[in-house]
């Protein structure tokens, strides 16, 4: 049994977690040096029952004389400690009860019994109702010496409301604070600029204000998240009383798979990248190996999150991205125009948020990652050739090794020492290695489109040469099937790991299904169309653009002929390494599936985390079985939610959005009334140009394919590989989410069918059977008159 009262001085990261919540943080922050005035903890051990144990009193009298005998005639604060209190999830602020100015042995005992009691109040079982938590929580009670405040306030290290990171406001009253936090006194207000330090608020706080911004931005930096402090000023001194993550700006519960990082903060967040690929909603375990993968490819701190989880669905925050070149010059706008055909256009209105880093705390802040970033850069742009070669045999050996495993132990060693660096070597691979042939091909685009136009440059860039795409390998392996050129197995070994959800781990793959490759046969016999005979008809086009680009500009045409060949390998590249890392993913399914059986939960194993999995492996711990049914409970509640918007700007709620009758699907920005929201024609990015007249056929998945008729227009929320079978039945393609460079228009163009990607609210606006002209060179879907 451990000891029933800790000094803050005492205290190690075990005794912590059973000071609760204010203890542990104040005897950190008294360990890290802080100016935090002097105290105990008494443990909710010294009590049995209600009673304070005659030992732990003891041990209160002799410590309050020791503080007495360093300070002079001293009073005391005593304060609750629950285990819950002050965390991400609840601060119980003003909950429990608080004795201030306490002098005498006798009255500080009292006091003790006063907050430890206050547990059972009525506000604090209401609150941990709401909350969600156990209202009986062990509670520890904090005795620390009072300061004798000429000023008290309060300081947040981001705009509680807003998320906004460009300034830190602050409330303060002169004398104790708690006039501020019961609202006896009219409190003065005041902010600090957080990039250039300037103050605004009354001058003769000034002086103060400065010395506390550098403690405020030392505790975000040390803590990893947003702080609400409390702090006091005496003898010209700040004393840190107290800080708490500011719950106004938690991502969520993680135990109950909770999750919106859109609540974090003011950001701009986009899922047209990354919602083509992962288009649903994600279990907890495959959302916690992606992220495990964006912190190891991520430059930033992990508390900077470049990809998040709005209600189980991925998002990559752009803000932190623009944030670093805005550090360094360069202008947001300009980086934005280059990234959109990527990330998707910003609405006109929207501003972009940036984070207010500076130049030298951010360059210190990346170096010590850029290096590696650059060795693992280079090693993949060399191992592409032999990643692409070697994936489906290490994936075929991995598969049986997992499947032989005979214990965890075992299973764990095989992820640790095979599978996760396997991950981490394809997410190189895929990310980076072909980023130099992309951006070869994206300035070649932007320099053909200044003379032609973006339609004839599209054209001109597509399959001028007889480079087929990974992607259409699905589409133009069914006939070779079918003609007895491809025998089925070979088809299912080369394809069969593509879906529509390939991503998300509990979802298995279509070559898992033995009537898959049947049913794809068959869709495919019924199409009017032949696949081979569009891609033909596409490269006709293509050649013949580029025959009348060299008539028109003969001189830039030889110069340029042999970089168009090499920049045409982009795609192929990325594609093909796309494929292999995919297949990767796929035995990241294995590995659970198997985990869950030693485990004797089955599919539930998908609904923990992975660090979960990983410790139960090795420790044979599996703490979170409890949390199984909340976790369950919140992944179907998003997936009764509609397509959220593809862009989203500042602090979102889905649920309350979602019941929203004037809702927009294609972006939210909460900087802004929605009645100041701009809204134009259903525009879109240019996917495949091309002009075409026809009916609308909403779809909501790919099995719902035998829906659309040929000569129908294709309209969905997303499109991806699992889709491809169904293009070639489609006149035209719409789709809420996408960029030009999203699989969706890489198709569409290699196809030669006209498509409009990332109209982000097509879905909403048109219903099926509606009459549209689709104009895929201008990327605008009208709706025509009967």
């Amino acid at each position: 049994m451990g000891k029933m009262v800790m000094g803050f001085a005492e205290m190690n990261v075990d005794d912590r977690s059973a000071a609760g919540g204010k203890g542990a943080m104040l005897s950190a922050l008294y360990c890290m040096g802080y100016p935090v005035p002097e105290g105990f903890v008494i443990m909710p051990s010294a009590f049995t029952g209600e009673q304070l144990s005659s030992q732990a009193w003891e041990d209160i009298k002799y410590r309050l004389h020791q503080l007495r005998k360093s300070h002079r005639e001293p009073l005391f604060a005593v304060r609750s400690s629950a285990l819950g209190e002050d965390s991400s999830e609840a601060s119980f602020a003003g909950e429990f009860e608080t004795v201030l100015n306490v002098g005498s042995d006798e009255d500080i005992l009292k006091a003790v019994y006063t907050v430890h009691q206050s547990k059972y109040a009525h506000r604090v079982q209401v609150y941990s109702s709401a909350k969600g938590m156990d209202a009986c929580t062990p509670i520890a009670v904090v005795v620390q010496v009072m300061v004798r405040s000429e000023i008290s306030g309060v300081l947040f290290t981001a705009d509680p409301i807003t998320g906004s990171r460009k300034e830190m406001p602050g409330n303060f009253v002169y004398g104790l604070g708690e006039q501020l936090v019961s609202g006896e006194s009219n409190a003065e207000t005041f902010a600090l600029l957080r990039s250039k330090g300037k103050y605004s608020g009354p001058e003769s706080f000034k002086k103060y204000a400065l010395r506390l911004r550098k403690y405020a931005c030392k505790l975000e930096k040390e803590l990893g998240e947003p702080q609400d402090i409390e702090w006091a000023m005496a003898d010209g001194k700040v004393h840190i009383l107290q800080t708490r993550p500011m719950t106004t700006l938690s991502a969520g519960n993680r135990d109950a798979y909770e999750i919106n990082d859109a609540l974090t903060g003011d950001f701009l967040w986009t899922n047209t990248n990354v919602g083509e690929s992962i288009s649903g909603v994600m279990t907890p375990l495959t959302w916690s190996i992606l992220r495990m993968l964006d912190e190891e490819h991520n430059l930033l701190p992990g508390h900077y999150v470049l990809s998040g989880n709005i209600c189980g669905r991925v998002y990559s925050n752009i803000s932190y991205s623009l944030s670093m070149f805005a550090a360094f010059g360069f202008s947001p706008q300009m980086m934005q125009n280059k990234m959109k055909r990527v990330f998707g256009n910003i609405p006109a209105g929207m501003d972009i948020p940036l984070f207010p880093f500076s130049k030298w705390n951010l360059f210190r802040m990346l170096l010590p990652k850029i290096f590696y970033s650059l060795q693992r850069t280079k090693e993949a742009v060399r191992s592409i050739d032999d990643f692409i070669a070697e994936t489906p045999g290490w994936c075929r050996e991995m598969t049986e090794r997992i499947q032989a495993a005979g214990s965890r132990e075992e299973l764990h060693a095989l992820w640790v020492s095979e599978i996760w660096p396997y991950n981490v070597k394809g997410m190189w691979i895929a990310l980076e290695a072909p980023s130099q042939a992309m951006q070869t091909f994206e300035k070649l685009y932007a320099k053909l489109s200044k003379r032609v136009g973006e339609e004839e440059a599209g054209l001109i860039l597509s399959n001028i040469e007889d480079l087929e795409l990974e992607s259409l390998g699905p589409l133009l392996g069914i006939p070779k099937v079918i003609k007895g050129e491809m025998s089925r197995e070979q088809y299912i070994e080369k394809y069969g790991h593509r879906g529509p959800q390939e991503v998300e781990l509990s979802v298995p793959e279509p070559s898992e299904d033995p009537a898959w490759l049947d049913n794809q046969m068959s869709e495919y016999r019924q199409m009017l169309t032949d696949g081979g005979q569009l891609l033909e008809n596409r490269k006709i086009k293509s050649v013949r653009a580029w025959e009348q680009f060299e008539r028109q500009y003969p001189r830039m045409a030889k110069r340029l002929a042999a970089k168009i060949e090499a920049a045409l390998k982009g795609p192929k590249i990325r594609e093909a390494v796309r494929s292999e890392w995919t297949r990767t993913s796929r035995v990241n399914r294995v590995f659970a599936l198997k985990a869950g059986e030693l485990a004797g939960m089955g599919d539930d194993v998908f609904f923990l985390y992975l660090d979960e999995i990983l410790a139960w492996l090795k420790e044979g711990t599996l703490n979170g079985i409890a949390h199984l049914p909340a976790r369950k409970e919140n992944y179907a509640k998003y997936q009764k939610l509609p397509p959220l918007p593809t862009i989203i700007r500042g602090r979102f709620e889905p649920f309350i959005w979602a019941k929203d009758p004037e809702r927009r699907l294609d972006f939210y920005d909460a900087s802004l009334p929605p009645d100041d929201m701009p809204y134009d024609c259903l525009k879109g990015f240019p996917g495949s140009s091309g002009r075409v007249k026809g009916k609308v056929r909403i779809l909501d998945h790919p099995d719902d394919g035998y829906q659309l008729q040929p000569g129908e227009i294709l309209v969905a929320s997303t499109l991806n590989i699992g889709w491809t079978l169904i293009f070639p039945k489609a006149a035209a393609i719409i789709t809420d989410i996408g960029a030009p460079l999203s699989h969706a228009a890489i198709v569409a163009r290699e196809l030669g069918i006209p498509a409009v990607v990332g109209c982000g609210s097509a879905t909403s606006v048109l219903k099926t059977g509606d009459l549209v002209i689709v104009d895929g060179g201008q990327g605008i879907v009208q709706i025509a008159a009967g």
